[in-house]
């Protein structure tokens, strides 16, 4: 009788430890991501400094022709090219974004394709619009966008995260 007991207890410490085992296999599947990283060689061989963006805003004049990875939400719309700051608790405004000069001299392709971010793909066309991106390019204090009514310009993009 007692080996009867010992043995259900096995059994039942493999079935939970089966369970176990699907349900962490089910969590690490639902937490991962569908990044979509597109890449430009343009600037190879540059190091870029990891920057977050208030400290960005408020200094940018330290960062001019600097290359920076800094990471917002990217706007864009009729003559706005813009990345905002991606907390929901500070201003918005051009004043306090970055115009993004996106370049034919840095075509960005999808990483392992020869897709670029600005082709009809799929069926559609990427969306960027209002979407948390980490973005890498040259700060540019002397051109501030349309209208000259942005803080800066990240110009010669070379990644983006989406």
């Amino acid at each position: 009788m007692a080996i009867t007991r010992i043995k259900n207890g096995y059994v039942l410490l493999y079935k939970a430890l089966a369970f176990l085992f699907l349900l962490l296999a089910l969590v690490s599947q639902s937490c991962k991501s569908d990044k979509k990283v597109y890449q430009s060689n343009c600037d190879d061989g540059i190091i870029f400094k990891r920057i977050g963006f208030t400290q960005l805003i408020d200094s940018i004049n330290d960062y001019d022709q600097q290359y920076i990875e800094v990471d917002g939400t990217y706007q864009e719309g009729k003559e706005e090219s813009a990345l905002v700051n991606d907390s929901l608790f500070v201003d918005h405004s051009s004043e306090h974004a970055l115009w993004v000069n996106f370049s034919q001299d840095c075509p960005l392709y999808l990483t392992g394709t020869h897709k670029g971010i600005f082709e009809y793909n799929d069926g559609k066309f990427t969306q960027l619009n209002n979407k948390n991106i980490t973005i890498r390019g040259k700060i540019d204090v002397r051109h501030k966008g349309h209208l000259g009514s942005y803080k800066g310009t990240i110009d010669r993009v070379s990644f983006v995260k989406l």
